[in-house]
């Protein structure tokens, strides 16, 4: 089904696949010796990075951005940044969309101040404002923006449009606010790797399905991580650019950095569908490209699949499931144990039917991945006629954009569902991240969205609360509903690919959306709320710093809804100092409590006040040769977690964030699990080490000081840094490092964020 290959491939004439340890082929297929180093050239992603490339060199990308887009949980603090950091208008087309908390009723007003912030700033600078309901913000972006041979930056981690010809990136709020101020995306080029795709998906198999086979392939071992995933091969063209869409978007999890395909005449059509055709070019590889992988999937093989919590790389056939469902369902149940570390009980091995199927409580369909029209008109064909029964499950399904709303409407398909006792939202990302249809404790639900990471569907351990998520492809989970609840593998039905033709109306947009790109009033102020505040003043690096360790986490991954909790809390993003109380809530409540007392010992050193625990870290300190006569001055306190491997799954910078408004100065890991969230951490001024060795020196409380870091960060010298545990009166060294920075992340540290960045002109150095 899906084979992966062991070293790089040449990809000769778009169809012949040669490792690379077999190059003389090469000569055989062409006539020409093969030439890796060219025929790195020959990818479809190299050829876009280079047009967006403003640096001198392909090894070292300094990239602008074609367009960017943000979503109403992080657009506040990207706006918030540029300003304080002083930017003047918005260089960009830059879209702000409102499709996160549209529906959270917590907070009282505090959700749609924050809109008409949105609307307000899209006024003042020259944005494009997209209001609640009209539309998720990757389906936006599809029908209004991507096209082929365009980059696309958004502060969402699912930014991604490879299937329309667009390399599209998700990050950090912080390389957002560079582009708005004009400076460059600075990564090392990434490696590229082929996703060489043959036969055609049988009628009853979804993009779903498709991408899980691939996440499951991919995700533990690291295959594609922070690559750029190139799908090619002739199984392309046996899927329509909606079906490729919703195979497209779950790349995120696979932690590659981007994705792109190569176009036809369905990218085409499309287009024209969506008023854009002159944006349509035709992207192939050239007739010799090299790549750093290749993962070739056999389309026709892939079966309806099923990602049990806690991961979507946690994958199985349905059938699969059903052959061996009481053992994995177990092995599930332990790991649910792990996750809510006994503050809560979820079970399964309970919803097991007398007739040895899976009883699920609720089903969704949503979002940039499951409410695209295609998937859609399946469930609707599936439930025609049908009823998914007076108990408790229940089906609730979110159409991704108002022109694929409007379009299903008057075709009549969404009566079908609703009929069948479906309910139909507007366009809201809220399933996906835990702020929309909530299971109830202890339910099970089955769901075509991104992610099913631990509570990421809204329910809290700390509160006794625990449900879970299986991810599923719309067309299983209609099977399913239709069903009444008992988990269907939609290769049971016979109703699949009947698919009328699209008919896209763009009339809600032109009446609702703002399209101020160009016409920017800066005489116009902007509306604030009661709970948007400015970022805190952060301090510039002092010559040491001495770290106390906040918390210590030595899960294999630690997810950012870990770090900072998604969902309801998502209400106080444009609070700093707010949303801060939540950080780390939901996997070690007590770390929030603990930055805090480590922030008053900074700002006691800083009036020259040191309290006693700290006066007894000093005498350790100077008994370590060359720090005998150092000063509190010189010594910068902060908190410190370590984890690791932290960061997998979403973008949002209050991942990090968070962490420093608090007074975290670093973080200490194995592995950071994505680039964007060690990006964040390097944009608010914490230095992201790497331990050799084991974290068995230190635990929560010990004290962690480590010379000389800011004249490392000037010198470039990070391979190999001397720290040392402070605890039991002696200092023990340990290692530490740091993954290669750009010249411009050392400064953003030692400045301590990259609004200082700014504000110190060092951007223009």
């Amino acid at each position: 089904m899906v084979k992966l290959h062991e070293g790089g491939v040449y990809l000769v004439h778009g169809s012949e696949i040669v490792p690379a340890s077999e190059s003389a082929r090469v000569e055989q297929l062409t006539g020409k010796a093969a030439n890796q180093e060219e025929a790195k050239k020959g990818t479809i992603a190299y050829g876009i990075m280079k047009s967006h490339n403003t640096a001198e060199t392909m090894d070292q990308l300094k990239i602008k951005f074609d367009a960017m887009v943000s979503h109403d949980i992080t657009f506040v603090g990207i706006i918030q940044t540029a300003r304080a950091s002083g930017m003047e208008k918005f260089p960009l087309p830059y879209v702000l969309t409102c499709c996160h908390n549209s529906l959270c009723a917590v907070g009282g007003t505090i959700n749609d101040d924050d809109h008409y912030f949105g609307l307000s700033a899209a006024k003042k600078y020259g944005g494009i404002y997209v209001p609640p309901h009209i539309a998720v913000c990757h389906q936006f972006m599809r029908e209004n923006f991507a096209g082929c041979g365009k980059m696309i930056l958004g502060s969402d981690s699912h930014t991604r449009y490879g299937a329309l010809g667009t390399m599209a990136i998700g990050e950090g709020g912080g390389e957002l606010s560079k582009q708005l101020l004009q400076q460059t995306y600075d990564v090392a080029y990434p490696g590229v790797v082929a996703i060489y795709l043959t036969g055609k998906p049988q009628p009853f198999v979804g993009p779903h399905d498709v991408a899980l086979a691939i996440e499951r392939a991919v995700f533990k071992n690291g295959y594609v991580k922070n690559k750029v995933m190139e799908f090619v091969g002739p199984g392309v063209s046996s899927m329509t650019a909606d079906y490729r869409n919703g195979v497209d978007v779950m790349t995120t999890e696979t932690t590659c950095l981007s994705s792109i395909w190569r176009t036809d005449a369905a990218t085409k059509a499309f287009l024209d569908q969506h008023h854009r055709g002159a944006e349509f070019k035709e992207l192939n590889p050239a007739d010799v490209a090299y790549y750093d992988g290749c993962v070739e999937v056999d389309l026709s093989s892939i079966r309806p699949m099923i990602a049990l919590p806690f991961h979507p790389s946690n994958a199985y056939e349905i059938s699969e499931l059903y052959d061996n469902l009481e053992d994995i369902l177990r092995a599930t149940e332990q790991e649910a144990e792990k996750v809510a570390e006994g503050r809560a009980h979820f079970t399964l091995l309970d919803k097991i039917t007398a007739d040895h199927r899976l009883q699920v409580q609720q089903g969704i369909i949503a979002g940039c991945a499951g409410g695209n029209y295609t998937n859609v008109v399946e469930a609707a064909h599936a439930l025609k006629n049908k009823n998914i029964g007076d108990s408790e499950f229940y089906l609730s399904v979110y159409p991704s954009s108002q022109p694929v709303y409007t379009d299903l409407d008057r075709k009549g398909l969404l009566a079908d569902l609703m009929d069948a006792g479906a309910i139909i939202r507007s366009a809201f990302c809220g399933p996906c991240f835990g702020a929309g249809d909530t299971p109830a404790n202890n339910a099970l639900s089955i769901r075509h969205t991104t992610r099913n990471f631990p509570n990421r569907e809204g329910s809290k351990p700390g509160a006794g609360q625990m449900s879970a998520v299986c991810l599923m492809d719309a067309r299983s989970i209609a099977a399913t509903a239709a069903n009444g609840g008992k988990l269907t593998s939609a290769e049971e039905l016979d109703c699949w690919g009947d698919i009328p033709e699209y008919n896209y109306d763009d009339k809600a947009y032109q009446n609702r959306v703002y399209q101020g790109w160009g016409k920017a009033d800066l005489e116009l102020p902007l509306r604030f709320g009661p709970n948007i505040k400015d970022w805190p003043e952060q301090e510039e690096m002092t010559d040491n710093i001495l770290l106390k360790v906040a918390s210590k986490i030595l899960d294999p991954v630690t997810t950012t809804d870990e770090l900072i909790p998604s969902g309801e809390t998502s209400s106080y993003r444009s609070n700093p100092l707010g949303l801060a109380e939540f950080t780390l809530s939901r996997r070690d409540p007590e770390y929030v409590a603990r930055a805090k007392a480590v922030r008053d010992l900074e700002d006691a050193r800083k009036a020259g006040k040191n309290a006693a625990e700290v006066e007894e870290v000093f005498k350790l300190i100077h008994q370590i040769p060359g720090q005998e006569n150092v000063q509190a001055s010189e010594v910068e306190i902060g908190s410190t977690i370590y984890a690791n491997k932290p960061g997998d799954g979403s973008a949002r910078e209050q991942a990090a964030s968070c962490q420093r408004v608090l007074g975290a100065l670093a973080n200490i890991t194995k592995e950071y699990a994505t680039k964007r969230y060690r990006s964040n951490c390097m944009n608010w001024g914490m230095v992201p080490f790497h331990l050799k060795g084991e974290p068995d020196s230190f635990e929560v409380g010990d004290y962690i000081y480590v010379p000389g870091i800011r004249q490392a960060l000037s010198e470039n010298k990070l391979d190999d840094i001397k720290a040392y545990v402070l605890k039991d009166g002696q200092a023990t060294e340990i290692e530490l490092y740091v993954l290669p920075m750009t010249e411009n992340e050392r400064q953003i540290v030692k400045d301590g964020c990259l609004i200082n960045f700014n504000r110190l002109g060092h951007a223009n150095a």
